[in-house]
């Protein structure tokens, strides 16, 4: 018994070939095109690159020749920040809001987004609107107001003082891009878990979750990294240093060591690495869910 063995073509040239069969030129578009896109590049990562190879530098050096690069490599300036307790501490409060506040987006996020997405009652487009408008107001004009009702909840200098407000002020986001995704589960599904018996949590928990993965990672780490970025509300919620996030951390140190300025830069690298690195392994994970939510 003979097999036969098929050879599909290489991506490579169904690329390059037209509707005849004919072999096409590869356009690599405009130059400036390009261009453009290396300065946009340059403009974003020279402000990190400087701050990072600034932590690998002496004062001087950085006196005599601010954008330069490390003549001899100073890991002395990294090694002291990495054995200070204070950076630590800080690193595990940012931790904890971070992971506090995107829980909460989520959990909070999805329920509210089904409801408005799943659910027709009267209402219904007057609360999805009032979320809508809550992308134009930000958490800066609203800090007076927000520092009275924490201090008269009592949660002034805690984390959760800065956690609650952080989770309401990301749940407008979060409900506008979780939304779209939940709408576009077929109501065919619903109606087989609702013949199978499944009652609505049960649906809820058993298909709309899995499905909506894609918009919950997307929210989740929005929400990560505003949390860990976010500076107004912890300098007006937090006042002991033992509860600062790592963005207080990194203005108190450099009111301290406003002198030394390559171990503030070192400071300064160490507490924006965690976020980078975050950002840059979920980045596909975000663009596809926004993707999602625009397409739905």
């Amino acid at each position: 018994m003979s097999t036969t063995t098929y050879r599909l073509p290489k991506s490579t040239d169904r690329r390059r070939r037209d509707a005849n069969g004919q072999r096409t030129p590869i356009n690599w578009g405009h130059p400036i095109t390009y261009f453009i896109a290396l300065l946009f590049v340059a403009v974003s990562i020279a402000p990190v690159l400087y701050i990072v190879l600034g932590g690998f530098r002496t004062n001087s050096e950085i006196t005599v020749d601010p954008a330069g690069l490390p003549l001899q490599w100073q890991f002395g300036n990294y090694a002291d920040v990495l054995k200070s307790p204070t950076f630590w501490q800080q690193f595990g409060n940012s931790v904890i809001a971070g992971l506090a506040t995107t829980i909460g987006v989520v959990v909070l996020g999805l329920m509210v987004s089904f409801v408005l997405a799943r659910y027709h009652f009267r209402g219904r487009g007057a609360i999805y609107s009032l979320f809508a408008a809550g992308l134009m107001f930000p958490i800066t004009v609203a800090i007076t107001p927000l520092y009275i009702l924490v201090k008269d909840l009592g949660l002034v200098n805690s984390l959760a003082g800065v956690i609650l407000p952080q989770i309401a002020f990301a749940l407008p986001t979060t409900v506008i891009i979780l939304v779209p995704f939940l709408k576009a589960i077929p109501d065919e599904i619903e109606e087989a878990a609702s013949i199978d018996g499944a009652s609505r949590l049960g649906f809820f928990f058993r298909m709309v979750v899995p499905l909506a993965v894609p918009g919950v990672v997307t929210v989740g780490i929005l929400a990560f990294i505003g949390s860990w970025n976010s500076y107004i509300l912890p300098l007006f919620i937090l006042s002991d240093q033992a509860n600062y996030t790592l963005p207080l951390g990194v203005q108190a140190f450099s009111s301290q060591y406003s002198v030394d300025t390559a171990r503030v830069l070192a400071f300064t690298s160490l507490s924006m690495i965690p976020a980078l690195i975050f950002f840059t392994i979920f980045e596909r994970r975000i663009v596809g869910g926004l993707t999602g939510a625009v397409k739905g």
